[in-house]
């Protein structure tokens, strides 16, 4: 039986969307308000899912305590209360929008885990905007 199970989280971090090869007008007309030169901040909710067949044995597609943490040691640790732009160093040369975060939360996550699974990131910037990205 294949299926998904998901592990939700939550983090909250400060960014700042910007170019420097960009000027401050263009930054300002493509970022608007999330250019602030004085970062801005979200309460970022997260689910992940965990593609796979359920072990006849256990029961279980994987130990759900093993996802919390690996998202605690992965995401939780490293994301929360940080400015991204200054203080993770995915985001050194990678401008921090959803996107990039959940592509860099699904690198982190998939690396840590059995091959063997499929995963999706689903990330929640507010409670209406979201980016779901499944390694494609």
């Amino acid at each position: 039986m294949r299926l998904t199970v998901y592990r939700k989280a939550h983090f909250n971090a400060a960014h700042r969307l910007h170019k420097s090869e960009w000027s401050d007008e263009k930054n300002v007309a493509i970022f608007g308000k999330c250019n602030n030169p004085n970062y801005h901040g979200h309460n970022y909710d997260l689910e992940v899912g965990v593609t796979g067949e359920v072990d006849p044995e256990t029961g279980y597609l994987i130990d759900l305590k093993i996802l919390k943490d690996v998202i605690k040691s992965e995401v939780e640790n490293a994301f929360d209360h940080k400015n991204l732009n200054v203080e993770v160093p995915e985001f050194a040369a990678l401008n921090p929008t959803a996107e990039n975060i959940a592509f860099v939360i699904y690198n982190k996550i998939k690396a840590k885990l059995d091959v063997k699974y499929d995963i999706e990131i689903k990330l929640y910037e507010t409670e209406r905007n979201f980016v779901v990205y499944k390694g494609e």
